[in-house]
């Protein structure tokens, strides 16, 4: 049995929530970097180029990479040989949150009531989403989310007949739906399989994924390619004004599901897709 204090937790979600929203993660930043050489659209590669200065002026400089610095999205998975000490630990997650977004002057983005709208004014409470795993250690992921393509996102609930042309088709209309409101481009996040909660949290999860990975299912890599391929022709390009780079990637989650249902999420981000992890 391993003991973790709660001030570590609290430690390492403040700085993690700072650096997400200072430094993209590296596999996002080298597929901008790509698709700036690669894009064959003008006004798209001017973009794609003030996209990259963006980042290093905000790396450099220690200022967010987008003024929307996001409602803090938690991915905490506990070791079973791991005993917590100190606060409890959603206090202890969430004053990791309150800590980095004061002293990162990072903006404060949620509201106390979804209908009241009362600003928090420390960006608390976070989403925080539990694992309980093998093992001594903890590990953290923190994915900042802004809502101008957390807006875009769709679940559907499909038949079992629909089968890959309808996820296909399911994804494809998001996109299009989303348009130049996304940000884009856009990193997709899909979650097929589960329930309708699970495919959520699963398109959630995929987003934190590096773009540098594949599924390890052979049919779900290729459904990744075809439809990332798709996508780059729909011609919604950088910002919306047209070119080959509508998205830098499309990750997929799977989960068993029930003989009559095939829930699939499509969770849209931006281009500015922070996610950063640690193991304690």
């Amino acid at each position: 049995m391993r003991s973790i204090h709660t001030d570590d937790i609290i430690k390492n979600i403040k700085e993690m929530c700072i650096e997400a929203n200072l430094k993209l993660a590296s596999d996002v930043e080298s597929r901008i970097i790509k698709a700036c050489e690669r894009e064959e659209s003008t006004i798209g590669k001017q973009i794609l180029g003030q996209l990259a200065e963006n980042m290093e002026i905000a790396a450099a400089d220690s200022i967010p990479i987008c003024q929307d610095t996001g409602m803090a999205i938690i991915f905490i998975s506990i070791g079973q040989d791991v005993h917590i000490d100190g606060v409890n630990l959603e206090s202890a997650i969430n004053e990791g949150i309150r800590q980095g977004y004061k002293e990162g002057y990072l903006r404060k983005s949620v509201v106390s009531d979804p209908l009241l709208r009362d600003n928090t004014k420390d960006n608390t409470p976070g989403i925080i989403h539990y694992e309980i795993t093998d093992g001594e250690h903890i590990e953290i992921t923190v994915a900042p989310k802004g809502f101008g393509s957390e807006n875009m996102s769709r679940v559907y609930m499909l038949k079992p007949s629909d089968g890959e042309e309808g996820v296909k088709q399911a994804v494809i209309e998001t996109v299009k739906l989303a348009g130049p409101n996304a940000c884009p481009p856009i990193v997709v996040g899909v979650g097929i399989g589960g329930s309708f909660e699970k495919c959520t949290l699963l398109s959630k999860k995929a987003l934190t994924r590096s773009l540098n990975s594949s599924s390890l299912l052979p049919h779900i890599k290729k459904l990744e390619d075809e439809l990332l391929d798709e996508i780059n022709q729909l011609g919604i390009g950088p910002g919306g004004f047209g070119g080959r780079t509508t998205a830098l990637g499309v990750n997929i989650e799977t989960y068993p599901t029930h003989i009559a249902g095939l829930p699939v999420a499509i969770n849209i981000c931006c281009h500015v897709n922070r996610h950063i992890t640690r193991v304690l």
